[in-house]
């Protein structure tokens, strides 16, 4: 498996893409929108000191956009926030226009090469008649610009000290590879696809490992790229437990990986196919994450927290009720098309794309029975940052 060619979400907007299917993502960018408003405010003040009285652009990068509706949801957000300061700004100078702000506002949605960035650039035009519209209504919405920007975020992507903002959601619990020792032929996590209550320490040890690596570079390469105290939010899938054997997303994967082990049971997959394939997935702990930050040296922590956001996209109920086998069946569904929009495509490079509807009726029929015992909620780490001075 080689992430850069092969992870991406499932194209298009039917009824198993992501684009249809990414509402438990949408959820948490709206509950972490006060921490990106109060980051872009920082960062359009940052630009405004480094631009002064002649204008120039505040760039602004979601990293990992992926397509569909929450890609110009960040976009409207960034910008209805920028808004918001230039009528602050205005307010307090007494002039419309604000007087020496930045003129334009630099959007970059960069995701991997196999992103449906098509749909991305076929909704904008739609999005962008919308926002001519809130102009109107709205003056002091920023003249804006959208790029799309193709590769890893675990590779340089701007020019040095370019850019003010970075926004990155439900990407960085994916790693930029499986450990190398889990892909070189040695059956190491047999009949398991993540981490489960049987994997051996060594194993994890070097899912940590994969972590720390990629978290420290990512904040490397970032930190290059940032101008001086420039920000970013990151939110990421995480893990209430310090016991790794135990985090919750251990547990959502395992549902999968016991639906696949029927279909080696049944002779649809071989078994060898299965001992073979381990996700590029790691879920930390807060802990890992604030020291993984502290050993860069590279940013001042403003914000962090952990919150949790149900299993099934569609249930918006917090209360810790048992579901009625009604109830449990219809979140299966939900649950397992949220699934298969994210790692269908992944699943069907590696066991073809035969097994996907058999693989997700399984998995939907585990996780209902999963859920009629216990409310199994993800656990979500968000934490904004900003810059150090380079040294």
């Amino acid at each position: 498996m080689k992430v850069e060619r092969d992870f991406h979400m499932s194209r298009g907007d039917g009824e198993d893409s992501y684009a249809s299917n990414s509402r438990v993502q949408e959820k948490s960018i709206l509950k972490t929108r006060p921490v990106l408003h109060k980051a872009v405010t920082a960062a359009h003040a940052l630009s405004l000191i480094s631009a002064g009285s002649g204008g120039g652009a505040m760039v602004v990068a979601d990293l990992g956009c992926s397509s569909g509706p929450n890609t110009l949801l960040i976009v409207s957000e960034v910008l209805g926030a920028v808004a918001d300061c230039r009528h602050e700004l205005a307010t307090t100078m007494m002039v419309v226009g604000g007087g020496g702000q930045p003129q334009h506002v630099q959007i970059f949605l960069n995701d991997l090469p196999g992103n449906d960035f098509n749909l991305v650039f076929r909704s904008l035009e739609q999005f962008k008649t919308l926002a001519a519209k809130d102009r109107r209504e709205k003056p002091l919405l920023p003249p804006y610009y959208v790029a799309g920007l193709p590769g890893s975020f675990y590779t340089r992507l701007f020019p040095d000290r370019s850019v003010h903002l970075f926004h990155s959601s439900y990407c960085l619990m994916w790693r930029s590879k499986v450990p190398d020792e889990l892909t070189g032929g040695a059956v190491l996590n047999e009949g398991h696809i993540y981490i489960w209550e049987t994997t051996p320490p060594a194993v994890v040890a070097l899912y940590r490992r994969q972590f720390q690596e990629d978290l420290s570079l990512f904040l490397r390469l970032r930190h290059t790229e940032l101008v001086t105290g420039g920000h970013m939010v990151l939110t990421f899938l995480g893990r209430k437990s310090k016991d790794v054997l135990r985090g919750e997303l251990s547990y959502t994967w395992g549902l999968l990986a016991q639906a696949l082990q029927s279909l080696v049971k049944q002779g649809r997959v071989e078994k060898e196919k299965l001992d073979s394939f381990n996700l590029p997935f790691y879920a930390p702990s807060m802990d890992e994450v604030t020291d993984v930050i502290a050993r860069s040296q590279a940013f001042d922590v403003t914000h962090i927290q952990l919150f949790e956001t149900n299993l099934d996209p569609h249930d918006d109920d917090d209360m810790e009720m048992e579901m009625n086998e009604d109830a449990a069946v219809q979140s299966g569904v939900n649950v397992a098309r949220t699934i298969r929009a994210v790692i269908g495509p992944l699943i069907a490079g590696h066991f073809g794309e035969h097994i996907l509807d058999d693989l997700f009726e399984l998995h939907a029929n585990n996780v209902a029975v999963h859920l009629q015992k216990v409310k199994t909620k993800y656990p979500v780490i968000v934490v904004s940052l900003e810059a150090r001075r380079a040294k």
